[in-house]
């Protein structure tokens, strides 16, 4: 087996390694349709109870028949007539008993409920299905968004935790909800649809299913009612089911499951290790050389890729002869490279040894079937290569004569023109090396006279041999393959004229030399290729070894910095190393907005010497999620390039790199590992944010933990002062003789300060039992009227000579609450409303029902809410004023808030549109029992009951 068949030891490393990660997971199969009422439910259905049959542990998770009377019938038990209907008092358990058969139906989770919005939804209940652990799972509508409050905000983020856990899952999706695809879709139906899954999760499954129907019978289907209902079909039908949608949903549908199968073949073909490539799919690969004509290569390849509609590849071999090349040359290649990626094409940038081996290692790897190279008409290149190399076939015959299950195509190449000979597009004509010519010249003279002084007093002449072929390795490693073939020649002819009988002449006395020249010149000119050769891999290696050591390197120092600045340093010192190039850093700030509304970027943390910086083009780059400046097609005018830093979570800031050498940033790796580079950063950036969040959620959470702590202790402390300093107060109010009037006065202040004191530390203890959740509510069926007219009474105080108007409908319901909590939280919402509103002004408190909570209200005519901060007034500790005279310190919302979350239920505030504040409170209204009707009492009985009554009352 030779180098080009022999796998590489690190992919089968590797493939072992996903292998047995694998085996430790779930496989995940996806039924795939271009749009809904394909069957996708149905075929996993059928396919359901097809395992079950043989005896599959499967569980639904997830099923949505959208009343669809064929899969519905699919739930029934195996034995039922396939259009059986499904009892409904049967009932399915989740977890299926030892007498289960398999005729019996396929078991149900049954799902659990989620609280949203004073409702309470049916989800998916992952904890239980963990719990339970099926082999097989079926989990509808991958794409689903689940209920706010779930542990995951997606479906398909479930589905991922079931596969972790070794779960087989299986699952349906459409085209349309593809993240990729998704603006496609939108574009041709005009309906955008919000709820995507990555690209990531359908690639990486273990199974695509296409469940496809004709567009002609999925609307004959519409009609008949079996995808939506008749009203809803109507309207189907005239929106998103258009045929024309149909249509192009069925070939995005069919065009991404073949990309799919495609890749699936692609890593077949790797496994196995298989070489000829098969003709499955029309694929173009370009061969880009240093000519002139590099770029007609490129286009014609994608005007004829475009033609195909296929996919198509370009790629340029950089061997050791392209190496010597001028830097003209090797920019030429470059910028043909660049644009073949502009126009659509995958590139990449090959070392070898010869340029045809390498592009049909290339071309079976990826299973390109054509071959597309230029062909010129042999006048192009320095005369010398013809004479010197005739036996050479073109680039196309050797790639023939390699690869005979390929198929080349040559694109005719105009001649170039006389003043400035071409290169060969396709192939590079080696300039000459005067220089290691002339070395290796000397070099085997200085061998000759030493060779001929250690012929007379140490060696025999058969010894010298092996220092001319010293020599001619040591040529090969320093100046490659032209002088080591130079250094041979002379090395032969040397040692012909000063060892050879007769000596000092070129005839050969003796047969036998003959046979040890052409020994000699083969052996020469074998070792100069193999030394040429693998200097040449040892420089490709070891740049590449440098390139991974420093982004290695890089990596582990981002691992350790604590701030952007040491993030910026560290990019600094890796860009200037790896590209010479200047960069800095611009971080987005949390909460900094531009006059659009969206996140403005910090100040650039800059290398010194620091780049051009625009910072327009900046904002748009991270604006728009997109490179953009030099070397992209947005702003190509400024000298530094603009890379958004893409985290996963979201973008963190822009790289700005400028470098020295425009070029640099040409070669399609180097651009690649910029590009690991700002991934890398982004990622970084990314973490240190989370760190300084969990500092802070650390920070606020030991500090609440110590205040509720050092507010419980000091409250219970003063409980008794203050009751002790009350009871004086009012025994001074009522001693006899009364007091004289100012000491009468003193001990009424004495007295309310007393008061006000105690409700605040009522209000510290009530606030530290909250927290602590050491409250049990006493919840009773209550009318609202006698909660509301208590909360009245218990806020007179507070409230004065304003007056306060309820409005309570009559035919309010009773609702199920803590009487004594609940009457707290309105009188603490009427003292609020009496603090900061202007004197005599009215309040107003009312109720009212709706179909799942109860509302109360409280609306004051004073100056509002502070814009803006409706919310932190419900903290602790927290004043619409800092700074007032108008008593409290902040703990009565809080209080409010945290009785009603304790109920179920919520509250907020607003400002009116008339002016003032209004305070809501919405708690779940529940199902009253219902009430006994008093015992019917004869009218002879009740008569007596009446006069026996009347007669006790006088």
């Amino acid at each position: 087996m030779n180098d080009t068949q022999r796998p590489d030891p690190d992919a089968l490393l590797a493939q072992v390694q996903q292998d047995e990660a694998d085996a430790q997971r779930g496989r995940l199969k996806i039924f795939f349709g271009a749009n809904a009422g394909v069957g996708k439910t149905y075929a996993m259905l059928s396919a359901a109870r097809a395992a079950l049959a043989q005896g599959t542990d499967v569980l639904i998770g997830v099923v949505e028949t959208h009343g669809r009377a064929e899969t519905q019938a699919l739930l029934d038990p195996l034995d039922a007539p396939p259009n059986g209907h499904r009892p409904e008092a049967a009932s399915v358990e989740a977890q299926p008993s030892a007498s289960d058969s398999p005729t019996s139906r396929l078991p149900i989770l049954p799902p659990r409920q989620v609280p949203y919005r004073d409702k309470a939804l049916p989800e998916f209940d992952l904890d239980t299905a963990l719990a339970r652990r099926p082999a097989l799972i079926l989990m509808d509508e991958l794409a689903h968004s689940n209920v706010p409050g779930s542990r995951h905000p997606k479906r398909w983020q479930d589905v991922e935790e079931l596969l972790d856990a070794g779960i087989d899952v299986w699952t349906t999706m459409n085209v349309q909800h593809l993240d990729s695809l998704n603006d496609v879709v939108g574009g041709i139906t005009g309906i955008r649809v919000w709820e995507t899954v990555p690209d990531k999760v359908f690639d990486e499954a273990d199974e695509v299913v296409l469940v496809d129907v004709s567009p002609d019978d999925l609307l004959q289907r519409l009609k008949e009612g079996k995808v939506y209902l008749p009203q809803q079909a109507q309207h189907a039908a005239r929106n998103f089911f258009r045929k024309g949608n149909l249509i192009a949903l069925r070939e995005l549908a069919l065009r991404r499951t073949a990309d799919r199968v495609d890749d699936d073949m692609l890593q077949y073909r790797k496994q196995s290790a298989v070489q000829p490539v098969w003709g499955v799919r029309e694929s173009l690969l370009a061969c880009v050389g240093p000519g002139e004509h590099g770029d007609k290569t490129v286009r014609a390849t994608a005007r004829l890729a475009a033609r195909l509609d296929v996919p198509w590849h370009a790629v340029h071999v950089e061997t050791p002869a392209l190496l010597r090349l001028p830097d003209a040359a090797r920019h030429r290649a470059l910028r043909s490279l660049k644009l073949a990626q502009d126009l659509g094409a995958t590139t990449a940038t090959l070392a070898a040894q010869d340029e045809a081996e390498a592009l049909v290692r290339y071309a079976r790897q990826h299973n390109l079937l054509r071959v597309v190279t230029g062909r010129h008409d042999g006048r192009d290149g320095p005369t010398w290569t013809r004479i010197l190399r005739p036996w050479r076939r073109p680039l196309a015959e050797r790639i023939g004569a390699l690869g005979p299950d390929l198929d080349v195509l040559d694109i005719a190449l105009s001649a170039a023109p006389a003043r400035a000979p071409a290169l060969a597009t396709t192939e590079a004509s080696e300039p000459i090396n005067w220089r290691g010519y002339a070395i290796a010249t000397v070099l085997c003279l200085l061998t000759a006279l030493l060779s001929t002084v250690l012929l007379m007093d140490v060696f025999e002449p058969a010894n010298i041999v092996m220092l001319f072929l010293l020599t001619v390795v040591v040529v090969a490693m320093r100046h490659g393959r032209g002088p080591a073939v130079l250094a041979s020649c002379l090395a032969v002819g040397a040692f012909d004229f000063l060892f050879v009988h007769p000596r000092f002449s070129f005839a050969v006395g003796d047969f036998q030399y003959l046979l040890t020249l052409a020994v000699m010149l083969i052996v020469g000119l074998l070792i100069g290729q193999m030394t040429a050769g693998l200097t040449y891999q040892a420089k490709v290696a070891q740049r590449r070894e440098d390139r991974m050591r420093s982004l290695y390197e890089m990596s582990r120092d981002l691992s350790g910095a604590l701030m952007a600045e040491q993030v910026a340093e560290i990019a600094a010192r890796f860009l200037k190393a790896e590209f010479g190039a200047r960069s800095a850093l611009l971080v987005a700030g949390d909460d900094a907005l531009n006059a659009t509304g969206s996140e403005r970027l910090g100040e650039p943390i800059a290398s010194s010497p620091a780049p051009e910086l625009d910072a327009a083009i900046a904002q748009w780059s991270y604006t728009k999620a997109e490179a953009a400046g030099h070397g992209t097609d947005t702003l190509t005018a400024s000298p530094t390039l603009y890379l958004p830093l893409a985290a996963p979570m979201r973008l963190r800031g822009v790289l700005a790199v400028q470098p020295e050498d425009s070029t640099r940033l040409a070669v399609p790796e180097q651009r690649r590992l910029l590009d690991t580079c700002a991934s890398l950063l982004a990622i970084s950036l990314e973490r240190i944010h989370y760190i300084e969040v969990a500092r802070a959620s650390t920070v606020q959470m030991e500090s609440e933990r110590l205040r509720n702590s050092l507010l419980a202790a000091v409250s219970h402390d003063l409980r008794t002062p203050l009751a002790s300093v009350q009871g004086l107060a009012e025994s001074l109010l009522h001693t006899r003789p009364p007091l004289p009037e100012p000491a009468a006065g003193t001990a009424v202040a004495l007295h309310e300060a007393a008061l006000r004191i105690n409700a605040l530390v009522t209000n510290l203890l009530d606030m530290a039992r909250l927290q602590a959740g050491a409250v049990q509510l006493d919840r009773q069926w209550q009318p609202l009227e006698e909660v509301v007219g208590g909360a009245i009474k218990a806020a007179r105080p507070a409230l004065g000579d304003r007056p306060v108007q309820a409005h309570l409908p009559g035919d309010l319901p009773f609702v199920l609450i803590d009487a004594v909590l609940i009457e707290r939280v309105l009188a603490n919402l009427l003292e609020n409303a009496a603090k900061y509103t202007p004197a005599h002004t009215a309040i107003e408190i009312g109720a009212g029902a709706e179909a799942e909570h109860i509302t109360l209200w409280v609306d004051d005519h004073g100056p509002g809410l502070p814009k803006g901060r409706e919310e932190a007034l419900f903290n602790k500790f927290e004043r619409g004023q800092k700074e007032s005279a108008t008593p409290g310190v902040g703990l009565g919302l809080a209080i409010c808030r945290a009785i009603v979350a304790a109920h179920g239920g919520t509250i907020q505030g607003q400002n009116r549109e008339g002016g003032g504040a209004r305070f809501v409170v919405r708690i779940p209204r529940g199902q009253p029992p219902a009430l006994e009707a008093p015992a019917e009492v004869p009218l002879d009985d009740a008569l007596t009951h009446a006069a026996t009554d009347q007669t006790a009352a006088s």
